[in-house]
């Protein structure tokens, strides 16, 4: 009998899906505890390793899966493109029902807010001052990424890891800014709906920054390892997308929550 052939990979039982799922579920209510109860950190900086150690595990096996086992075809690369379209599609819409909301109040004020945009007392950032900085810094690193994949295309090894690198020292100084921004900011969370929409749509992005750095700090490792060659860098493209998604969201995010607001 004829073993049957099929172009898809089959992923072997792996345990870290469950595990990460339990850690992150622990590293939420370790938190939850130290803001309400003022614990020690010490088990937040427990489970926030054991998020780490699963997650470098649970990219070895697929690295080695991709690199070593061969798994990665043609039909298998270009399903885990579509996943990440899709991925990116639904951080699109959710984005989108941020700046819904701050359409939906910056249009119509409403008169608990005194009918004004943005409300008494909220002092808002200058946006020529560190958002205009930090605008210019992800346009940058949107230039040196692009930079790298073309440097990867063309099999310069010396240039890609100096552009990704680049990259993501771009990354953490708008990390470092967004922090001294917030500790600067004369308004919270709580302080009106303008406070919550600003936290909430700045400092989402801003986690997605902190992830997409991490994707970076994964790809160089590997690239320096040479995990890639010229016409199979899927990790990497993946990854370049996402930094691009996060480039465009701040772009939005500049002209309508710093700019126009101003």
């Amino acid at each position: 009998m004829n073993k049957l052939i099929q172009p898809f990979h089959l992923v072997t039982l792996s345990p870290w899906p469950i595990l990460l799922s339990l850690s992150i579920l622990n590293l939420m209510i370790s938190l939850i505890y130290w803001l309400s109860f003022n614990v020690k950190l010490i088990m937040v900086f427990l489970f926030l390793f054991m998020v780490i150690l699963c997650l470098f595990q649970w990219w070895r096996d697929v690295i080695r899966e991709s690199l070593l086992q061969g798994f990665h075809s043609l039909m298998v690369v270009k399903g885990l493109k579509m996943g990440m379209l899709l991925f990116i599609l639904s951080e699109i819409f959710f984005f989108i029902s941020v700046f819904w909301c701050y359409f939906h109040m910056f249009l119509s004020p409403s008169i608990e807010i005194g009918s004004l945009w943005p409300p008494k007392n909220i002092q808002m950032f200058n946006p020529y001052m560190i958002p205009l900085l930090n605008t210019m810094i992800l346009v940058c690193s949107g230039v040196s990424i692009t930079w790298c994949h073309y440097s990867i295309i063309n099999m310069n090894k010396l240039e890609s890891l100096i552009s990704l690198f680049i990259t993501l020292i771009l990354g953490m100084i708008f990390s470092f800014f967004q922090y001294k921004e917030y500790m600067e900011c004369t308004f919270t969370f709580s302080d009106s709906v303008y406070g919550s929409i600003f936290f909430m749509s700045t400092g989402f992005h801003g986690f997605h920054v902190l992830i997409g750095s991490l994707f970076i700090l994964v790809n160089l490792v590997r690239l320096n390892f040479n995990n890639f060659s010229n016409f199979h860098h899927l990790g990497f493209e993946m990854a370049a997308w996402y930094w691009h998604f996060v480039d465009v969201v701040w772009l939005f995010l500049y002209l309508l929550v710093y700019f126009w607001s101003y």
